[in-house]
């Protein structure tokens, strides 16, 4: 989700993304003789803002954090959720079922014992 040089320097956020908000007064115009890449900080509009939304919905639609990880440039999946587990409001709800399945479903009802070994052969 990047656009750099192989100097590093992001050039899209420069020349293609501040513009654009700026131009339409969502974000202050650069400041009259400023260098083409300093503009005044956004936080609530600028384009991380973006980034946060796209991986919020990936997660609550049920994306891998290690895959959504990797998309965002992360070095450890850890990060990714570090910073948005509180978007994963499934998360466990396959492990529960699994549990509910075999305990039943309010433990009120016996469930069958899954088969984990074959059964004996008589003869």
């Amino acid at each position: 989700m990047y656009f750099t040089l192989p100097t590093g320097k992001n050039t899209w956020n420069t020349y293609t993304w501040k513009p654009a908000p700026a131009g339409a007064g969502v974000i202050p115009p650069r400041a009259e003789g400023s260098k083409p890449w300093q503009w005044a900080a956004a936080p609530k509009d600028g384009f991380h803002v973006l980034r946060h939304t796209y991986a919020s919905v990936m997660l609550e639609a049920g994306e891998s954090v290690v895959t959504l990880a990797r998309w965002l440039g992360h070095s450890s999946p850890a990060i990714t959720l570090g910073y948005y587990a509180h978007f994963m409001p499934e998360a466990g709800s396959k492990g529960r079922a699994v549990i509910d399945g075999l305990l039943g479903e309010r433990g009120d009802r016996p469930a069958e014992t899954p088969r984990i070994l074959p059964r004996p052969v008589d003869g």
